[in-house]
């Protein structure tokens, strides 16, 4: 199918945020900075998280992960935001368009599912503690951060490949400072039913469905909580004998005098 089928520009301009050269300057700085801080800090703590063997455990595991997608995600955007901001050539063409538009959708989505992943990790953690090195085994973790940046890019795709078969056959000027989904299909001149259907499914898929997750997930979590505080009523059970029972059936010796305690052996409970 030649090119002209589907879409009539060869490249975008992105207007920014102002057409105005000194406060284009100005903004020029301080996304620099934040951009400069963003990668210090991500990359520190990956760094940290590698070096030190103790913070090898499944949490700090999906927290390096979250950091590195926030590493590449925030470099998808800044560089050219950069660029924009001290050139007089806002333009970028449709390949380098296409480029940013499927990586950041990528990242982002992939974000989606590793929050629904720690927020499981938590909920594991939290409600099975004697259990949960062997529940959230390295193997699984692994599992779920590769399910992850999978489900993440292969909605990608599908919204990539879409969006950038639409005919911009109009103005090719985005009112934006990157290439965003909404801007995109303002250009845009045949946006099908089957488009809109798309745009359904990544939405249902990618962030209703990990927003879901991760609240169920909260919800379990708060659930474990209030049920180990209602644990206190033991103490109940101890007044009328029946602690003692299952305490001597365990094998636990209770102390005697001032502030009572349990002992197993030579450890106290």
């Amino acid at each position: 199918m030649d090119e002209k089928n589907f879409t009539g520009v060869k490249e975008f301009i992105l207007l920014g945020f102002t057409a105005d050269p000194g406060v284009q300057q100005v903004l020029f700085f301080i996304f620099l900075i934040i951009y400069i801080f963003s990668l210090l800090g991500n990359m520190t703590l990956i760094s940290l998280i590698c070096a030190d063997s103790q913070l090898h455990t499944p949490m700090y595991f999906f927290i390096g992960n979250l950091s590195f997608l926030d590493l590449w995600y925030s470099s998808v955007y800044a560089p050219k935001i950069l660029v924009t901001c001290i050139s007089e050539d806002k333009s970028i063409s449709f390949a380098g368009c296409l480029a940013q538009f499927f990586f950041s959708a990528g990242l982002a989505y992939s974000e989606c599912y590793l929050l629904a992943a720690m927020a499981y990790d938590r909920y594991v953690a939290i409600s099975n503690p004697l259990l949960y090195s062997q529940a959230m085994s390295p193997r699984l973790c692994a599992s779920l951060v590769a399910a992850s940046y999978l489900g993440g890019f292969v909605n990608s795709t599908i919204i990539t490949s879409e969006t950038f078969t639409l005919s911009f056959c109009g103005d090719n000027v985005i009112d934006d400072f990157f290439c965003d989904l909404p801007p995109l299909v303002k250009l845009a001149c045949d946006v099908k039913e089957s488009y809109q259907a798309v745009l359904y499914f990544i939405l249902a898929s990618n962030v209703i469905t990990p927003t879901v997750l991760i609240l169920a997930s909260y919800l379990f979590i708060i659930a474990a909580i209030l049920k180990i505080r209602s644990t206190q009523g033991l103490t109940l059970l101890g007044q009328d004998g029946m602690f003692e029972k299952v305490g001597e059936w365990a094998g636990l010796e209770q102390s005697e005098g001032e502030g009572e305690w349990w002992v197993l052996g030579d450890q106290v409970l």
